[in-house]
């Protein structure tokens, strides 16, 4: 039944020719817009790959539920907190600007998750990077590698987000400008296929025990806070209309992926590098809006056909 449902959802999506790559990071720009792959992860390991699962991509705004969850769980949330907000921001997610008690919006916004880094930065310092990187190779069950000519072409048009980190270091949010953005860059800049970034999500969607080894390596409240603020703010300013349509926690990122979250059931990802004018992938949110639709993976489906679905 999954594998017949990620395979319509590929279907019915597939021709759809209509968006633009991303242009204002350059190497974004030479990807191939013809790229397009769905994967999903069920908890029991089973994988379903359909079309281009094995293309590489940069993981971008991807990035930011994972190290929202790792801040979560090296200092709690009393401490993260005091560093970010969790409410939708109704701005662009790169907007220089912070809410009333001065801190960012969420951390799905550049702002917020230039904060989580900068945080992590506080305890591991040069090392914060390769703490990060570990993580995720950890979540994608294989080692991970940053695409250096990606992170020299982010890098060099970061002026958005140096901005950013100089304001959160005037609110006394970040320490080190500096530092930050060149660990965030890096991080954006971490490359995944659609399958590893679905094997990822399934972490999540394990509520942080690693479905390969029943460890867990996130905590479990802390999965809890970063699949909320997922379903509420993780899609850009389509993230309202998300949860209407497809009603689980998902982050999408500029690079054309998409990644979502079925609590305690699996984790998917779509990569296709054509956006709308959101920001999101215009092939990945019709495949995994029409998965959670056929398989009713909402989490107010009325029939809870989900948890049957994906049971059998």
């Amino acid at each position: 039944m999954i594998e017949a449902a990620v395979r319509a959802a590929y279907e019915a999506a597939r021709d759809d020719t209509s968006g633009h790559r991303a242009t204002y990071i350059p190497k974004l720009a030479e990807s191939d817009p013809e790229l397009f792959g769905v994967a999903a992860v069920t908890l029991d390991g089973h994988v379903i790959e359909v079309g281009d699962t094995d293309a590489p991509f940069t993981i971008q705004s991807m990035s930011k539920p994972f190290t929202f969850a790792l801040a979560l769980t090296e200092f709690g949330g009393e401490k993260v907190y005091e560093h970010t907000g969790v409410e939708p921001s109704g701005d662009d997610f790169n907007s220089v600007v912070l809410d009333e008690r001065g801190v960012p919006f969420n951390p799905m916004v550049n702002a917020g998750a230039i904060a989580m880094t900068g945080l992590l930065c506080t305890v591991h310092g040069a090392d914060t990077f390769e703490f990060i990187r570990d993580s995720y190779s950890t979540f994608a069950g294989t080692e991970l590698r940053v695409d250096r000519s990606t992170f020299k072409s982010e890098l060099g048009s970061a002026d958005r987000n140096l901005a950013i980190a100089h304001l959160l270091h005037g609110s006394g949010i970040i320490e080190d400008v500096d530092q930050t953005v060149e660990t965030y860059t890096r991080q954006c800049s971490i490359e995944v296929t659609a399958t590893q970034l679905a094997t990822m999500a399934t972490t999540l969607a394990n509520m942080g025990t690693d479905p390969t080894t029943n460890e867990p390596v996130l905590d479990a409240l802390a999965v809890r806070d970063t699949l909320s603020v997922m379903l509420s703010s993780g899609m850009y300013n389509y993230s309202g209309q998300w949860i209407v349509d497809a009603g689980i926690p998902a982050k999408s990122g500029v690079s054309g992926g998409v990644l979502a979250c079925v609590n305690r059931q699996m984790g998917i990802a779509a990569y296709s590098p054509r956006l709308d004018e959101r920001g999101n992938s215009v092939r990945g949110i019709t495949a995994c809006v029409g998965l959670a639709k056929n398989l009713g993976l909402h989490v107010l489906d009325p029939t809870n056909n989900g948890s049957t679905a994906l049971g059998s």
